[in-house]
């Protein structure tokens, strides 16, 4: 048993299986100290896939882990619409599950934290933060703990909302504004508008919403009823697994009423689009949109926020903006998700030749330690970096990424050149395989704010305008 478990830890961290997404840190750490024997750098790395395909058979099962449980449910569950008990006990900060086992005090955590830190940091080179962090607040726009409300940020909030009442909105003009960041209170009708979701006609927008938002409902009528069908029950059920591991640490996510929203969603996106359907990480794309359209209703913490509390037409209305506006993100990203997801392999290729180039100490350093960029920027193109950074932070990143001409597909690559060599220096003290991939599995930007965002998003807009136009400048 224990060779087993050491066997599946080896191969989860050879591989990095970009899909174990819903373990906390310090339940993984805690795992790998208390379980996984010593074993030598040699042993540690193992034969690197030489074909896509390879390296996505040797992390499926990664997603099969407390799949079993899930099975049994769904079982239970398949012929009756889901339905989760209200009173069944939330994930809360300080516990969270990992092959069975719960973080039962702060102290305990405390003592793993400590044994991880001296074990992969001897150095000191990562900040000291919490393993498991507090849950990150959406409505923070400043991290810094300046005033919310600057005289600046009451110019910019004004401007916006002169663009946004004129009869027809300069797009071009709304683009611009929008690029370093947009006011929370004109953030939901801005994205409206960037997506293609309403139109720029302002008088038209009314009849659009509820056309679209009608429409969507229809698709529910239509297909949500066949989701135990034979042809769709795989589907559904992997849907029904993925979403309670959607962002567990934000209360907000785990009540019954957003998850039942969120299989909706993605349910009727898949069944809408057989090309591709329903890929792993899809179900984080829908949360930034749920999160900013919810705000438009909610004045305090969203993440603590009771959606029952909301009229139903509210409700409904939320879920609608938030499926049409997913569905024209992903228009423009379906290459990552259909077969063998060939969008995320030039990515990633691309991401190497980018980094090769303006970082040779980098990426000489990944080469020495046999770390393939794939193992860690599978999941950085997969998931637009949501796995990496706290909500509030991918939030301010999609108000440019809406801004960019292609900001989901081309900017994001050089958003992922500029987010790794941020971390150079703690990269480059890492001196193994196991170490390497462990730091790049978890950076530390639990407390980023729109500082840290908009430095990264600076350094991607300089190599953007150094390579884009000149691709031979990356490649060899």
């Amino acid at each position: 048993k224990h060779s087993s478990s050491s066997k599946q830890l080896r191969k989860r961290n050879t591989h990095t299986c970009n899909n174990i997404l819903d373990q906390a840190a310090l339940i993984f750490l805690s795992f790998i100290l208390k379980d996984a024997p010593k074993v030598s750098s040699v042993n540690t790395k193992s034969k690197k896939p030489s074909t896509f395909h390879e390296f996505a058979r040797s992390t499926n099962d990664a997603w099969d882990i407390d799949d079993e449980e899930d099975d049994s449910v769904f079982s239970l569950k398949q012929q009756e619409p889901i339905s989760t008990n209200p009173s069944q006990e939330r994930l809360d900060i300080e516990r969270g599950p990992a092959n069975g086992r719960v973080v039962k005090s702060s102290s305990d955590a405390q003592l793993n934290v400590n044994a991880a830190r001296n074990t992969l940091q001897k150095q000191q080179s990562l900040p000291v933060r919490p393993i498991i962090p507090l849950v990150a607040r959406i409505s923070d726009q400043n991290a810094s703990g300046a005033p919310l409300m600057m005289v600046r940020e009451k110019t910019r909030l004004d401007k916006f909302k002169q663009l946004l009442a004129s009869p027809n909105t300069d797009l071009e003009e709304l683009r611009k504004h929008s690029w370093s960041g947009i006011p929370r209170e004109v953030r939901p009708v801005t994205w409206r508008l960037l997506s293609g979701y309403l139109p720029a006609n302002r008088e038209r927008r009314d009849l659009v919403l509820q056309r679209k938002r009608e429409e969507y409902f229809g698709f529910i009528e239509q297909y949500y009823h066949s989701r135990t069908d034979e042809n769709h029950r795989d589907t559904y059920r992997q849907i029904h697994i993925d979403i309670p591991r959607t962002n567990p640490l934000i209360p907000l996510f785990q009540q019954p009423l957003v998850q039942e929203v969120f299989e909706r969603i993605l349910f009727i996106w898949a069944i809408r689009h057989p090309a591709s359907g329903y890929v792993q990480g899809i179900n984080d794309l829908v949360t930034p949109f749920f999160v900013v359209f919810l705000s438009e209703f909610v004045e305090e913490d969203v993440e603590n926020f009771e959606m029952a509390s909301l009229p139903l037409d509210t409700q409904r209305n939320i879920e609608a903006d938030s499926f049409w506006c997913m569905s024209k993100l992903l228009d423009g990203i379906q290459d990552n998700y259909t077969f063998a997801q060939p969008g995320i392999q030039i990515k990633v290729k691309a991401l190497e030749e980018l980094v090769s180039r303006i970082d040779e100490d980098v990426h000489v350093h990944f080469q020495k330690c046999e770390v393939e960029y794939l193992q860690f920027a599978f999941r950085w193109m997969n998931n637009l970096l949501m796995r990496e950074l706290p909500l509030r932070c991918t939030i301010r990143l999609w108000d440019t990424y809406q801004a960019e001409s292609e900001g989901f597909s081309h900017f994001h690559l050089y958003v992922c050149s500029a987010f790794l060599i941020k971390w150079r220096k703690e990269i480059l003290s890492m001196v193994d395989f196991q170490s390497l991939l462990m730091l790049l599995q978890n950076l530390p930007t639990i407390h980023w704010g729109n500082e840290e965002v908009g430095l990264l998003l600076a350094e991607a807009y300089r190599l953007k305008y150094m390579f884009a136009d000149a691709p031979s400048h990356y490649k060899r």
